[in-house]
This record gives structure tokens, C-alpha cells and sequence, in this order.
């Protein structure tokens, strides 16, 4: 929310999103494994850039910005969390509420990999409930 928040104030948005890739994912220390929920065309978003377009928006593509689409809030419902001496995961859902109050459910799996003391995501996987049709 504050890549957002940024966004809404005039700020540089683009840097605070930087940041917010560089503290919590391991692009440039290990792979990286994203499937971003809103993306169908570029699906996998294994460079920090593809990652930084997704959050950010880029004009001509399917990437809108989701980080500055106005999210005011995120709430966490883990299934289940599983740790060991180097690694990380965890499953759940995670609800985001936009400006009109309305919640947003999406499904998420994250892998995280210890990197000098620091948990870093190194699979993060999220996608809109299955709906049939």
C-alpha cells in the first residue's frame, strides 16, 4: 500500500516499488518464480523487471499497476505455514479492499529461501478462485 500510497501523493512510486521488490524478493541472488495474479499474457514474471512492470503498470501491456490500483488494505488467511533451517512456505488467501470498500479474493502460495539472514521470496504464486462457469 505504500507503492500506492506513493502513487496517489505524487510521490516516486516507481522507487518505492523498487524497494519493496528488493527487500522481499531474491531477484539477482537466486531464481525467482512469480505468477502474478492478474497476468495472463507475460503469465511468469521471473526478472525484476518483468516483476517491477507488473506492480507499476507499463503502458501497451496487459500490466495496469496493481501495486498503485489503490489498494487500501490486505488481510492474511494462512492455510498452512511450513519452515525449515533455510527455507520457507506458505498458502493461504489474501484478501485486498479497494477504495470502494469491495474485497478482492485471490489464492497464494509463497516459497521463501534464506539469503544472509533475510527471508526472501523465491516462489510467489496468486490467482483469482476458481469460478465455473
Amino acid at each position: 500500500m505504500a507503492i500506492a500510497r506513493a502513487h496517489t501523493d505524487g510521490g516516486d512510486y516507481a522507487a518505492r516499488a523498487t524497494e519493496h521488490i528488493n527487500d522481499l524478493y531474491a531477484y539477482g541472488e537466486t531464481h525467482v518464480m512469480f505468477k502474478p495474479t492478474l497476468a495472463a499474457e507475460t503469465q511468469f514474471r521471473e526478472t525484476f523487471e518483468g516483476a517491477l512492470r507488473y506492480f507499476i503498470g507499463q503502458d501497451g501491456t496487459e500490466d495496469k499497476g496493481f501495486a498503485i490500483s489503490g489498494w487500501t488494505n490486505v488481510r492474511w488467511e494462512n492455510i498452512g505455514i511450513y519452515t525449515n533451517d533455510a527455507s520457507a512456505m506458505a498458502m493461504g488467501n489474501y484478501y485486498f479492499m479497494g477504495p470502494d470498500g469491495s474485497e478482492t479474493k485471490v489464492e497464494y502460495s509463497f516459497g521463501y529461501v534464506l539469503i544472509d539472514g533475510d527471508l526472501k521470496i523465491n516462489l510467489h504464486h496468486s490467482s483469482l478462485p476458481y469460478r465455473p462457469e
